[in-house]
Parts: structure tokens; C-alpha cells; sequence
């Protein structure tokens, strides 16, 4: 039974990590490569279905679809990691915060967490980009701020329970400042699943990306983005399904990717599912 229970989990990581690296993969060589110019139109070859010279067909400006997937992950890429950066930064901060001292500051930081896991975060994402204006920089600082909330709630969950250990304990005996203490014995302990969380904030991000482009307030052409690709193709699904197919599908993966991902690291760290 527990040789079935491991060969599940290295499914898991091989299967994300996989799917993770194609993609990585694809997104590294489009900086140098593409079979097209991503923004060169040719109205006679368009809606073209997939075929040898277009492997993903061409959109309704006979754009080669294939080429502004690859382009996309740039997007993707950038979006996820510029939003789960300020998540894990500010999120590990105030959570750490947090647990560590307890008491009056916990409270006060804990209600205006529990405020804002209140509001939907998507919607918060919405009024941000609202005010401050559309692109890539700001959907992804919107973003951001999103995933501050569910991360801060895992550090300080983490941080709780390590700030009473024996390690903790006589760091402080030897004198050592709470900010060494946080970041040098506290913080590489409770790192897994803080890592779990940013798999799955990447995840969202990129979901949360793909809404807003759908919705136009996201990354604004003639900027690659899977999400507004999905949006230009509604209107095609009956009669080019290819071109709604193929970003729903690469954006399904990317998140399958990341979950499965996440998943092998949580039950790779987590001692009780080794027994």
C-alpha cells in the first residue's frame, strides 16, 4: 500500500513537472523563435484549421494561432510570477508578523486579513484594474495584492506553531534579534507549505489573467494573451472551434500543471502521508 501511495506522488510531479517544462520550454524559445510574426495578419488565409503550415490554424485576421500561444506564455509567465512574488513577499511578511508576536498584533492583522479573504478576489482585481488602468504591469500587481490574504494566513498558521519550539526557544536564549529568528530557524521550517500556497496562487493568477483579458481589462493587444485569444474567438466557436480549443486547452494544462505540482510538494513534506 505504500508503494502504491509513492508511485501516485511521483505521478503527480512527474506529470506537473512535465507539462510544466513544455510550456517553460515553449516560452523560452519564443523569445528567439516563432513559426510567424504573432501580429502579421493575412486576411486571405484566415480561419484556416490546423494543418501542417499552421499546426493550430489562424484566427480571424489570419494570424498563425500556434505563434500567439507561445508568445502567451511569456504573458502567462510574467503575469504569475510578478503576482505570486508580491503574494509571497508581503503575504510572508505580515503572516510571519503575525504569528511570531501574537498578542494585540495578531488580532489587528488576522481582521483586516479575514476583510479581505471577505471580498471576492477576483472582484477586488476588477475595481483595482478599474482605477488604475489596464496592461500586463498593472493586472499583475493587482493580482498580487490578491494572493497577499490566503499566503499571510499559511505563514502565520506556520509561524504559530513554531515560535514555542525548543530550536525558537533557545535562539532566544543565545540572544538572537526576532528578525534573525523569523528568517534563519523559523521561516526554512515552515517553507513547504508556503510553497504549496505559491504553486496554487500561480495558478489562479494566470486564471484570474485569462478572466480579465476575457473581460478587456487585462493585457491589451496586440499583446499576446490566452485569455482575450478566448474572448476574439466566441464568436468562431461554431464555425473555427480550433481557435477557442487550442488557448482553453494550454491554459487547462498550465493549471493542471501547477495543482498536480503542488499537490506531489504537499504530500512529499507532509511526514504523515509517509506512514
Amino acid at each position: 500500500m505504500k508503494r502504491i501511495r509513492n508511485y501516485g506522488k511521483n505521478i503527480n510531479l512527474i506529470i506537473g513537472s512535465l507539462i510544466l517544462f513544455a510550456v517553460l520550454i515553449m516560452m523560452i524559445v519564443s523569445f528567439f523563435y516563432t513559426p510567424y510574426d504573432v501580429n502579421e495578419m493575412d486576411i486571405a488565409n484566415k480561419l484556416q484549421p490546423p494543418s501542417l503550415v499552421h499546426w493550430f490554424g489562424t484566427d480571424e485576421f489570419g494570424r498563425d494561432i500556434f505563434s500567439r500561444i507561445m508568445v502567451g506564455t511569456q504573458t502567462a509567465f510574467f503575469v504569475g510570477t510578478v503576482s505570486v512574488s508580491i503574494g509571497l513577499i508581503f503575504g510572508v511578511l505580515i503572516g510571519g508578523v503575525s504569528g511570531y508576536f501574537g498578542g494585540w498584533i495578531d488580532e489587528i492583522i488576522m481582521r483586516i486579513i479575514d476583510a479581505l479573504m471577505a471580498f471576492p478576489g477576483i472582484i477586488l482585481a476588477l475595481m483595482l484594474v478599474a482605477v488604475f488602468g489596464s496592461g500586463m504591469v498593472n493586472t499583475s500587481i493587482a493580482l498580487g495584492l490578491m494572493a497577499i490574504p490566503g499566503i499571510a494566513r499559511i505563514a502565520r498558521s506556520g509561524f504559530l506553531q513554531s515560535k514555542d519550539a525548543e530550536y525558537v526557544q533557545a535562539a532566544k536564549l543565545m540572544g538572537q534579534t526576532p528578525l534573525r529568528i523569523m528568517t534563519k530557524h523559523i521561516l526554512p521550517n515552515v517553507i513547504s507549505p508556503i510553497i504549496v500556497a505559491a504553486s496554487i496562487a500561480f495558478a489562479v493568477a494566470m486564471l484570474a489573467e485569462a478572466g480579465l483579458s476575457y473581460l478587456g481589462l487585462g493585457v491589451q493587444p496586440p499583446d499576446p494573451s490566452w485569455g482575450r485569444m478566448l474572448k476574439d474567438s466566441q464568436g468562431y466557436l461554431v464555425s473555427a472551434p480550433w481557435y477557442t480549443y487550442a488557448p482553453g486547452i494550454v491554459i487547462t494544462l498550465m493549471v493542471l500543471g501547477f495543482y498536480l505540482l503542488s499537490n506531489a510538494i504537499r504530500d512529499i513534506s507532509d511526514p504523515r502521508s509517509r506512514k
